[in-house]
């Protein structure tokens, strides 16, 4: 999208043509009444603009976007629930315009952060997460990759675009890998205050051991997003592993629920993120004291909540993917893939 110099510039001038057409063509300049006559004395002191500036103005150089036109009575997917009951959009392929959502973000000049976790031996996904995400993620837009580690010195070092920059961040290990993954709120909230709030527009949370697969941009980027479980995107809620213990916060009546999300991917503004985390933490640190770990850690937390904090956008599976599901027909992307791996292997080293 193209403006001419000339078109900022000339501003003040469009003001005074507007005003002077307005009178010219107002045909009532023999009945101006007097409260209008102090408007008819500041239309004479207008200086009427020169012929060349009117020519100039002909030239100038407007934004121009070339799409196919919006269909209103053809929807772009009749196979998939494209609008949440809240009308949160669900990010499917075939159902955005990527050329104009980039035009729209590139004019905002925002930089987007991208948090992982690489603790103890989950390191040694970082090389293939940040190849794969130079290559696939905001593609032309300014990222910073946050990275929470215990390993700082076995941070690999990936060729970066322009604009983007890895920034280590080190914290501590735990000795089981549940309390590190529940840490994680924890951390995001606390940065997210800290330092987050400074650097970036938006946030988006996601675990390291993945790779990117084909494009993920902002598409989507909204207030607070969540991801559909590929496990749980078509059952039913009686299905949703939420915690149905009544005695932990994460607890979700069998009555209640709109999605299962997964706790790989979500984001959102970064004041949108802090809110999240910093609910999810001291709901996690109650527990903790009543001597209770909701069944699936923070995801659980995350899911509850989601249901009373509605996600303002939700993305499909294909923003989350295992390819051990098979790949169905409706999945048209396979954006982002968990990595093969021993969990017993990684988690206990």
């Amino acid at each position: 999208m193209i403006f001419s110099v000339k078109f900022l510039c000339y501003l003040d001038v469009l003001h005074d043509i507007w005003i002077y057409c307005r009178y010219v063509f107002s045909g009532t300049s023999s009945k101006v009444s007097d409260t209008t006559s102090s408007n008819t004395q500041d239309f004479h002191n207008i200086k009427q603009p020169s012929n060349h500036i009117l020519e100039d103005l002909l030239q100038i150089e407007l934004p121009r976007m070339i799409y196919t036109k919006p269909q209103i009575l053809k929807p772009p997917r009749c196979d998939v629930l494209m609008m949440t009951p809240w009308f949160a959009p669900i990010v499917w392929e075939g159902t955005y315009n990527s050329e104009i959502l980039n035009e729209q973000f590139q004019q905002r000049n925002d930089t987007v952060g991208l948090t992982v976790f690489a603790i103890k031996k989950y390191v040694v996904f970082l090389k293939t997460f940040l190849e794969t995400a130079e290559t696939y993620f905001m593609v032309g837009h300014r990222v910073n990759y946050y990275i929470f580690t215990d390993r700082p010195e076995e941070v690999p070092k990936v060729a970066l675009k322009e604009g983007r920059n890895v920034v280590v961040l080190q914290v501590q290990n735990y000795p089981r890998w549940q309390e590190i993954s529940m840490r994680r709120m924890e951390m995001l909230s606390y940065f997210s205050q800290q330092r987050f709030i400074n650097e970036v527009s938006y946030l988006v949370c996601v675990d390291v051991d993945m790779k990117f697969n084909d494009q993920v941009g902002v598409e989507i980027l909204s207030d607070l997003f969540g991801t559909l479980h590929p496990g749980f995107y078509t059952a039913e809620r009686r299905s949703f592993t939420y915690e149905r213990r009544p005695a932990s916060q994460a607890y979700v009546p069998s009555d209640e629920g709109d999605f299962y999300y997964m706790g790989s991917i979500f984001g959102g503004t970064v004041m949108e993120v802090y809110k999240l985390t910093k609910k999810c933490h001291e709901a996690i640190m109650v527990d903790k004291a009543n001597g209770i770990e909701a069944i699936w850690q923070e995801e659980s937390h995350l899911n509850k909540y989601f249901l009373y904090h509605k996600p303002t956008k939700i993305l499909s599976p294909e923003y989350m993917w295992d390819d051990y599901l098979g790949r169905p027909e409706i999945l048209k992307k396979r954006r982002f893939l968990a990595v093969p791996k021993n969990h017993a292997a990684i988690r206990n080293k």
